[in-house]
């Protein structure tokens, strides 16, 4: 019984940090025609970094080398893109134009979002048929036992 409340932990990381994906790529669309934030700044787009949840002592890490079940996952980092470079449009009529009448818009591209959207929401989509498989082992192993 322990392996399936894990399985169901671990299923219960990934959908929370899918959601917290999904919540970034919404914020990545809603910016992408925004010209500054409130600090006057061009937004950039932000990504998601997961990573394995850490074991807390050497005997569970230990049983993961083993073959166990796992931890689940965690984010470690929301960034934002600095690699990628803005956009600029001339339209010397903008409030928000610089000297040479461009402005600067997020790195945000609209297809890559709504692809990384798609590829979150599966994702969570999938956690919750590990999830229900899990419970529907735990319920089926409760009937046995009556």
């Amino acid at each position: 019984m322990g392996n399936v409340f894990s399985s169901m932990d671990i299923s219960a990381s990934g959908m929370t940090a899918q959601r917290t994906r999904l919540d970034v790529i919404s914020q990545n669309i809603a910016n992408v025609n925004s010209t500054r934030d409130a600090d006057g700044n061009v937004y950039r787009r932000k990504s998601v970094i997961f990573q394995e949840k850490n074991y807390p002592s050497f005997g569970e890490a230990l049983v993961n080398a083993t073959g166990s079940v796992g931890k689940g996952v965690k984010i470690s980092q929301i960034f934002e893109d600095t690699e990628e470079p803005l956009k600029m449009v001339y339209d010397p009529s903008s409030p928000d134009a610089d000297e040479d009448g461009y402005v600067y818009y997020p790195n945000v591209n609209t297809v890559t979002e709504m692809t990384d959207m798609i590829d979150a929401s599966r994702s969570y989509e999938a956690n919750v048929t590990a999830f229900n498989a899990s419970k529907n082992m735990s319920l089926k192993a409760l009937d046995i036992g009556k």
